[in-house]
């Protein structure tokens, strides 16, 4: 179980939570867990997200593990400019 930080756009999707419960162990199985288990986060999914693994930031890395115990949390998607 990976407890998931949320930013504070997703916490009223998730029943005001700051933090979810998830089971995955790469980042594509935590996003699709927590479309299941919270479905109103799906549209902040499908415009991007970008999440922080023990203070690395992934996007475009569907396939990356996490590993047990890690800090994770779901951020707005980074974009340069």
């Amino acid at each position: 179980m990976i407890e998931v930080g949320l930013w504070g756009s997703l916490r009223p999707f998730a029943g005001g939570a700051a933090t979810v419960d998830l089971e995955a162990t790469t980042i594509r199985e935590l996003l699709a867990e927590l479309a299941r288990a919270h479905p109103g986060v799906e549209p902040y999914l499908k415009t991007g997200i970008a999440v922080s693994i023990d203070g690395v930031v992934y996007q475009n890395s569907p396939g990356q593990p996490i590993p047990e115990g890690a800090e994770v949390y779901l951020l707005p998607r980074l974009r340069g400019g």
